[in-house]
């Protein structure tokens, strides 16, 4: 059974982006690059995505997927889009778009993953319906130096401290990596 890792950037206060689902927060801050060092390893051990509708949204516009499908950076893994309403697909790209509970596409996700974890990419709220399944293994943060006054949270759920352990703490150029162990 593959493991399930909400792998997301958020600001001090805890928020992946701002209300409007911006995310020029993020790329403004010195030093992103060497951060970014690390994900092709990351990428590597990763069999299936999974995201929601407004992430895939953000996708779709900020890198301009529909005119340039070869931007797709995720290959040929399984990409799973949660939404409630109709989402056009990235010619070229293995994208299943998904509606309902966790639960229900849960069997499909874990076998399209193969060996391999799934990567919940985006949103929060997903991440926090996997917690809820029990699916969710890993939450990765990479903690970034600004604070919004508001946006779309890290996690909306209450996870205390029986469920979640930290593994590790590193810094990566001007971001801090914390590592948690997530426990159903």
């Amino acid at each position: 059974m593959p493991r399930v890792v909400y792998n997301t950037a958020t600001t001090l206060n805890g928020f992946i982006a701002t209300a409007d689902h911006s995310l020029d927060w993020l790329f403004a801050v010195p030093g992103a690059a060497e951060a970014e060092s690390a994900f092709p390893a990351f990428l590597e051990t990763i069999g299936a995505i999974i995201m929601g509708s407004s992430t895939y949204e953000w996708i779709l516009r900020h890198e301009e997927m529909l005119d340039h499908p070869e931007r797709w950076v995720y290959g040929s893994r399984a990409a799973w889009v949660f939404s409630s309403r109709e989402q056009p697909l990235i010619p070229g790209a293995p994208i299943r778009i998904v509606s309902g509970p966790v639960a229900g596409a849960w069997a499909a996700i874990a076998e399209s993953a193969g060996e391999k974890d799934v990567w919940v990419v985006g949103g929060g709220d997903l991440a926090g319906q996997f917690a809820d399944a029990g699916h969710l293994d890993e939450v990765r943060l990479s903690l970034a130096p600004v604070a919004l006054d508001g946006g779309m949270p890290v996690l909306p759920r209450t996870l205390l401290a029986d469920r979640l352990s930290l593994v590790s703490a590193e810094r990566q150029g001007q971001f801090a990596e914390l590592r948690f162990a997530v426990r159903a």
